[in-house]
């Protein structure tokens, strides 16, 4: 199966902490530019729906609390990627690399990317947005105790990877503190570039 031609697709990794707005920006983006939106944790979960054995060692290792293999986290973005390739004019890879290595390793088995979005809201931005939507969304993990914990965690994780491509100077950062609007603006000041 050739990753020959996503070479020549645009390849946007789209990195933002819990409750930066992200998931909205990503649908905006997949209207406004017909690119395919991509994140690991959908594709996990469409997998152990699916009921296919990769799905059941999936379920089994998720259901251990243990994180899925990298390499089974790339095939599986790779096929998708590969399915779509003919329809797609870009893709949009949401919440991933967690860690530079996942870039690195991106990077060898599919095509590097070319732009990073970091969508960027400060931690009370987030942490508000986050309460508000446990309001309604009746997550578990949308109280506050839990909510700082996972931004810790996000930073932490997300940091390196920032610096890494900045470096590289594929970085655009958003103002995510705006309205969707406004956020969206930005991002197409950038996607119009390409």
């Amino acid at each position: 199966m050739s990753t020959e031609k996503l070479k020549q697709h645009k390849i946007i990794f789209v990195v933002g902490g819990p409750g930066s707005g992200k998931g909205t920006q990503c649908e905006k983006i997949v209207q406004k530019y017909g690119y395919t939106h991509l994140s690991t944790g959908d594709l996990l979960r469409a997998e152990v729906s699916s009921g296919s054995e990769r799905g059941k060692k999936l379920q089994a290792i998720m259901e251990k609390g243990e994180l899925v293999p990298l390499d089974t986290v790339l095939d599986m973005l790779r096929d998708a990627m590969v399915a779509k390739a003919d329809v797609s004019k870009g893709f949009l890879i949401d919440g991933y690399p967690r860690e530079v290595k996942q870039g690195e390793e991106f990077e060898k088995k599919i095509a590097p990317p070319t732009l990073l979005l970091y969508v960027d809201a400060g931690k009370d931005t987030m942490v508000k947005r986050l309460l508000k939507r446990g309001e309604t969304s009746g997550r578990v993990d949308d109280n506050e105790e839990t909510i700082k914990k996972r931004l810790e965690t996000y930073y932490k994780a997300t940091e390196p990877v920032i610096a890494f491509y900045k470096s590289r100077g594929i970085v655009r950062q958003l103002n995510a503190e705006g309205s969707v609007d406004e956020v969206f603006q930005q991002v197409c000041t950038h996607l119009d570039c390409l």
